[in-house]
């Protein structure tokens, strides 16, 4: 049986933190980018659980960059974020942290950050897709989607989207494997259509994993499970999974739904194909 804080198949649990579940790995080289900085988001939303996202997406960073990642911070707000850069780089001398704006409500705004990235001519080993808004009163974003699906799904979809052939060229030029890891929480069992449909389709290309945000949690444990799954080399190989305290975790059915995901995945396909008045994928 289970019981909270007891060491797992990989060694680590609830209790690991994210400096303990990426120990002695070397990550010079590799380029992450990393989003859930969402510190000018609307106020009108449930402020706990931007600020939980904000604290993961710094502490995954800060881990990252301490193993030598190149890390890249998708920031709505440029100031703010380049005050997180600054901090990161007090605490991690010599660490290489760059801050780009993306607003992920905004089909445009993600379109103009990847294609500036890809102008950078910046290679892609990692792509955290950490950001996330609840409990907003129902509003819409500026392509008149819901803003919540907007922000938490559409936007990280067509952010991997169009990363993906970025991601793919670098792990052939590098001969190491690219990791799409998505992050959900332990609500995810009422969010398993479209996360599923996102990592689905994106195991064939190369690993992708949802990992779950615990609120009960330091927040070097918060990030243990997203560090884990970006770095860590037992991962190796592992994609399509949802893992929790860095093992891997069960599933409700429905997140294994492969006839479901496809609908899913199609639906947001048009949805952020009408935005640009595209007419296929």
């Amino acid at each position: 049986m289970w019981c909270f804080g007891s060491k797992r198949a990989s060694g680590f649990s609830s209790r690991s933190t994210a400096e303990e579940a990426t120990h002695g790995v070397d990550g010079t080289g590799l380029t992450a980018i990393v989003t859930g900085f969402l510190q000018s988001l609307l106020v009108t939303c449930l402020n706990t659980r931007q600020e939980e996202r904000q604290v993961l997406a710094v502490e995954t960073s800060r881990v990252l960059a301490l193993h030598g990642v190149h890390v890249v911070m998708a920031v709505r707000n440029t100031g703010s974020g380049a005050k997180v850069e600054e901090d990161i780089v007090n605490k991690v001398p010599g660490a290489k942290v760059d801050v780009m704006e993306l607003d992920l409500s905004s089909m445009d705004s993600v379109r103009k950050f990847a294609s500036e990235y890809k102008s950078a001519r910046l290679p892609l080993n990692l792509l955290i897709n950490n950001a996330g808004i609840m409990g907003c009163p129902f509003m819409l974003s500026k392509d008149n989607i819901e803003l919540q699906f907007a922000t938490n799904h559409l936007g990280h979809f067509l952010l991997t989207k169009l990363l993906l052939d970025t991601m793919k060229n670098t792990s052939r030029e590098r001969k190491r494997e690219g990791r799409i890891v998505n992050v959900s929480s332990e609500a995810h069992r009422s969010h398993t259509r479209k996360e599923s449909a996102l990592i689905r389709s994106m195991t064939s290309q190369g690993t992708a994993t949802a990992v779950a945000k615990y609120a009960l949690k330091t927040d070097p444990q918060g990030a243990a499970t997203t560090c884990y799954v970006a770095l860590n080399p037992q991962v190796a190989g592992v994609t399509g999974e949802y893992l929790s305290d860095s093992n891997i975790a069960k599933l409700l059915p429905l997140a294994k739904d492969s006839e479901l995901a496809k609908k899913v995945w199609d639906f947001s396909t048009k949805l952020t194909d009408s935005q640009s008045g595209e007419t296929g994928s």
